[in-house]
């Protein structure tokens, strides 16, 4: 009687274990279909865990090296409208100029032409204190105020910081948000700015033949365009480079985002299909424990 009734306890014991199995994978499976999620815990998989955790970790670099580019683009854009509008101003003062080197008019109109000048010179300084994305100076490196004043003797200076600061793009790449003054307009006392006052200020007050000064502003003035352009140009340069970035950052991020699934999320029609077979063989477990159990001769045993 030992014999049968330990057997008998060891049935029961194995269809209960066998039938418990099969109902915690249903009940793994229904939750998947739920959360979407393939692993719910870490112990599930741990390989897949930590690749899934390396991958999250990489994206949220990702969107920090995303907001510096969005920065980056949107200082060099504005420091891109701003160069035009500098080559704007220049281009007027050298129309102006060429009125003043005409041989048919007069010191006085030349003084007039002058004040016109003067008045480009003080629009180029308003523009060179230009705000960026923050509010801060454009062209004054990373300084919190202007890129430019007037010193003592009314002469623009300087009073910005060296640099303009990188920000990281990722993969190692990193990129100057902008440019300094001193890199677009020269340093004193031989830059655009100090140039252009004294230009104006010889037209009106100045000794001599006022007629080659206007001359020899000409051929400044093309040479401040020149030195404009080359500032466009590689502002144009950063804002491709940043393109081509933005796109490869975009190109990895789709690549993680489809291992991410690969590896977490949960494959809804291999999933919903093994479910349905794991409540089918559930249901036929438990139907034929029911019969098993029924049966005369475990009754007797019993």
């Amino acid at each position: 009687m030992t014999s049968i009734s330990t057997s008998t306890a060891a049935f029961y014991d194995r269809a209960k274990n066998d039938i418990g199995t099969i109902r915690k994978r249903a009940e793994t499976l229904q939750q998947q279909l739920g959360s979407g999620d393939k692993l719910e815990r870490s112990s599930d998989d741990p390989v897949a865990a930590s690749r899934l955790r390396m991958l999250a970790r990489t994206d949220k670099l990702s969107n920090i090296d995303e907001s510096n580019a969005g920065r980056a683009t949107a200082d060099l854009t504005l420091a891109d409208s701003a160069l035009k509008t500098f080559a704007d101003y220049i281009t007027n003062a050298k129309v102006l100029a060429n009125n003043a080197a005409n041989g048919t008019i007069t010191d006085a109109q030349r003084a007039s032409i002058g004040y016109e000048i003067e008045q480009i010179f003080g629009n180029l300084i308003n523009l060179a204190n230009s705000r960026d994305s923050n509010g801060h100076a454009l062209f004054g490196g990373e300084s919190s105020g202007d890129a430019y004043q007037l010193d003592g003797t009314g002469k623009p200076q300087y009073i910005g910081t060296g640099t303009a600061g990188d920000l990281a793009l990722g993969d190692g790449q990193s990129i100057s948000r902008g440019l300094t003054g001193p890199q677009i307009l020269g340093t004193a006392p031989n830059d655009i700015l100090t140039k252009i006052q004294k230009l104006a200020s010889d037209l009106q007050t100045g000794t001599g033949d006022r007629q080659k000064m206007a001359n020899d502003g000409i051929t400044m003035l093309e040479t401040s365009l020149d030195q404009i352009t080359t500032s466009s140009t590689l502002v144009g340069s950063r804002l491709n480079w940043i393109d081509l970035t933005s796109e490869r950052r975009t190109n990895l991020g789709e690549l993680r985002a489809d291992e991410q699934t690969r590896i977490g999320a949960t494959d809804l029609p291999s999933t919903i299909a093994e479910l349905q077979q794991t409540m089918t063989v559930l249901e036929a477990s438990q139907a034929s424990f029911t019969k098993l159990s029924s049966l005369s001769l475990f009754s007797m045993l019993n």
